[in-house]
């Protein structure tokens, strides 16, 4: 592996130690430095998976993902196994104000054909995340981390996380054995730990409700039907975000059958 930042490494954590630095002096080094500069960073990690024997990754704040669009697209267009780490992903404003808040870009990266969209819930999620994308031979994968901290799921209560990630959508916790939910909360990222907590909440009132974490609708989109239409969907509620449309989870009723 071999990758940097666009000047972002203290806040992007892609400083690997001990690596050593990629420079005139020391040409077996694995950082670099791209300098603030995402476009151009983006068709370096082009070119680097272009000439092969590596696994070129780059990261920056997801808000600037704008700014390396057409050397993403062309990584998408000819399957280039390139991985990107957009960090700083939140519904919340951040120190930096809304200049640094990401509202669109989620979705516009969802949209962009062969590019594998990844927004993991934890550490354990994200463990997952970087095992596919590591693992991809073709196309580039973007992972979209949070600014803030989260808590962990451990695996001892949520075992199915290591193998319900690469399938892109997995019922995370699920009512009482053999009780059919009332309803479904569909939920990425940080807001799948919002939708846990709505889960006990319901619970408490009576209502038994399945969280589904979907940590790419790009690999859901890419499973059998018959996966799609029995795990998650059970068609009778669903909570759930469109992008950050009126930056809060949207609320979607839907009478039983």
């Amino acid at each position: 592996m071999m990758g940097g930042s666009a000047d972002l490494n203290p806040s992007t954590h892609t400083n690997r130690e001990g690596a050593g630095n990629f420079e005139p002096e020391n040409w077996g080094g694995h950082n670099m430095h791209f300098g603030i500069r995402e476009h151009a960073m983006g068709a370096i990690l082009n070119g680097m998976a272009l000439h092969r024997g590596l696994i070129p990754y780059g990261g920056t704040f997801l808000v600037f993902s704008d700014y390396m669009r057409p050397p993403m697209r062309l990584a998408a267009m000819n399957a280039l196994p390139v991985i990107y780490v957009f960090t700083h992903d939140s519904i919340g404003m951040g120190e930096d104000g809304p200049t640094h808040q990401p509202v669109e870009q989620l979705m516009g990266l969802r949209s962009i054909p062969g590019m594998v969209v990844i927004r993991p819930a934890d550490a354990n999620e994200t463990v997952a995340a970087w095992r596919i994308a590591i693992g991809r031979k073709k196309g580039p994968v973007a992972l979209i981390l949070t600014r803030q901290g989260l808590p962990v799921l451990a695996l001892d209560k949520y075992p199915e996380i290591p193998a319900g990630v690469p399938l892109g959508g997995y019922t995370l916790a699920d009512s009482p054995a053999g009780a059919k939910p009332d309803i479904v909360l569909i939920a990425t990222g940080s807001e799948v730990h919002l939708a846990l907590e709505g889960r006990d909440r319901l619970a408490a009132d009576g209502i038994q409700a399945r969280v589904v974490s979907m940590p790419s609708t790009n690999l859901f989109a890419s499973q059998p039907d018959d996966y799609r239409e029995r795990d998650p969907a059970d068609r009778r509620a669903a909570v759930g975000h469109r992008g950050w449309r009126h930056a809060r989870l949207e609320i979607v009723y839907r009478p039983a059958n």
